[in-house]
């Protein structure tokens, strides 16, 4: 027999919409099917109506009505994953931090983040080999593309997940990307404000300067070169647009090595022959609000073929203490 309920909101579940609430706890009521009870007054939230983007708190009490799971179940999808005890492992040994809050990964180049058309392995697949002593599977917060090595935030709770999304949404998360361009940038440093849009062509959808699109910003310094050829430029992105940094780097002149979809051939160096290549792209550092309290940072070590890049090209990766430090002070200055 089903029974009108009343369920008081859990930690875990703090701060996420009723909707997710109601997929996490009733899965087999379907959205068309709480819209109705939503707007026929039929939920209610401490005593009153409520929408599906109603966010919820800890201890607030959730009026259940005594509703029927959907006829026709939602057919589960089907997943043609290939992960192995060996991928899992890889992915464990690429853990940079973990706490009981959240886990930071150092995401290997190649490594999709989600699953997609023609991709069978994905860290997304292998979150369950980083559950380690939780009850909860881990949650991507934000992404990387495949062929972008560096930090990866997870989240180990919902009631984290829901405080990193924000975070990302209110712009309190700050990103530091490592990358070797080809050439060197007339201007050293300075601030890229372009604006974006995704069009397919006949080499497929890419991503391009266009002034009716979103607003793109990204701040970046000139960290060393080697003899004009190449430079090592540091990027701190201010917003997350699709593949920002290398159209960014492109419109600069000096497209990221290795970045044949953006530059073409002139993003890699004739008679490199200890260059890989590949797309030579990492996300180093992150600094944001830790779900425990104030402000964390992780950063990560550049991936294989990138150091061995630096080697070649003679550059010093010692030479930046803190990825940050350079950027804030121009930074704010912007907010003045």
């Amino acid at each position: 027999m089903i029974t009108l309920q009343t369920l008081q909101v859990k930690e875990e579940d703090d701060g996420i919409r009723l909707d997710r609430w109601f997929k996490r706890h009733f899965p087999d009521i379907g959205h068309g099917r709480l819209e109705k009870i939503l707007r026929t007054g039929q939920v209610r939230l401490d005593g009153k109506r409520a929408k599906s983007n109603t966010r919820i708190e800890e201890g607030q009490e959730i009026r259940v009505p005594p509703v029927k799971a959907d006829s026709k179940p939602r057919p589960k999808k089907v997943t043609k994953d290939n992960v192995t005890d060996r991928d899992v492992e890889m992915l464990r040994q690429s853990v940079i931090h973990k706490d009981d809050h959240i886990i930071a990964i150092n995401k290997p180049a190649g490594l999709a983040v989600q699953g997609g058309s023609g991709i069978s392995k994905h860290v997304d697949a292998m979150l369950n080999g980083l559950q380690f002593e939780m009850k909860e599977r881990p949650k991507l917060i934000h992404r990387l593309d495949k062929d972008t090595s560096g930090v990866l935030l997870l989240a180990r709770t919902a009631k984290a997940a829901s405080m990193l999304t924000k975070a990302f949404k209110t712009k309190d998360v700050h990103k530091i990307y490592w990358a070797v361009v080809v050439g060197m940038p007339k201007i050293k440093y300075g601030k890229i404000d372009m604006a974006l849009e995704k069009k397919s062509g006949k080499h497929g959808e890419q991503v391009v300067a266009d002034e009716d699109g979103k607003r793109a910003v990204t701040y970046y310094r000139t960290v060393d070169n080697a003899a004009g050829k190449a430079s090592w430029l540091a990027m701190m992105p201010e917003t997350g647009r699709t593949h920002q940094l290398r159209v960014h780097c492109k419109e600069l002149g000096t497209p990221i090595l290795g970045d044949g979809k953006y530059g073409g051939r002139e993003a890699f160096l004739e008679g490199a022959e200890g260059v890989a290549q590949q797309l030579h792209l990492h996300a180093k550092a992150i600094k944001f609000p830790h779900p425990a309290g104030g402000f964390f940072q992780v950063v990560s070590d550049l991936s294989d073929h990138m150091r061995n890049t630096w080697k070649y090209l003679g550059f010093d990766e010692k030479m930046v203490v803190d990825p940050f430090e350079d950027f804030y002070e121009q930074w704010y200055a912007d907010r003045e």
